[in-house]
């Protein structure tokens, strides 16, 4: 899986990298299909960083979140919570899919009935 941060309109010290690399190496931990983990960070307003991220998983569209607040770290929290709230969404979605019985019946038939046509 491959972690990219983008910054805009500033810069952004090695130790607030690390942070932010770590906490989003977490997120595989909630869904294992992840390819691509990309988040952007705008500083053209100090006192307002927005950060998007927008992260994509084998077979599926790509999951988008975005945060803006008075504080980066605390827009960074806001934008990991928010994607992993989408991706145990869609893990679950996927789990209850399969556990779901299907239209298929046991034994290979596809009805006990004969059809009248």
């Amino acid at each position: 899986m491959q972690i990219s941060i983008s910054i805009r309109h500033g810069h952004v010290s090695e130790e607030t990298q690390t942070k932010i690399t770590e906490k989003l190496e977490k997120l595989p931990r909630i869904y294992d299909r992840l390819s691509a983990i990309e988040i952007t960070i705008d500083l053209e307003h100090r006192d307002n960083p927005a950060v998007d991220l927008k992260v994509s998983a084998k077979h599926k569209h790509d999951f988008v979140a975005a945060s803006a607040s008075g504080n980066l770290l605390a827009s960074i929290d806001d934008v990991v919570a928010k994607m992993e709230q989408q991706l145990r969404k869609y893990k679950q979605k996927v789990q209850d899919r399969h556990r779901a019985p299907g239209h298929r019946q046991p034994g290979g038939s596809q009805g006990s009935e004969p059809r009248n046509l």
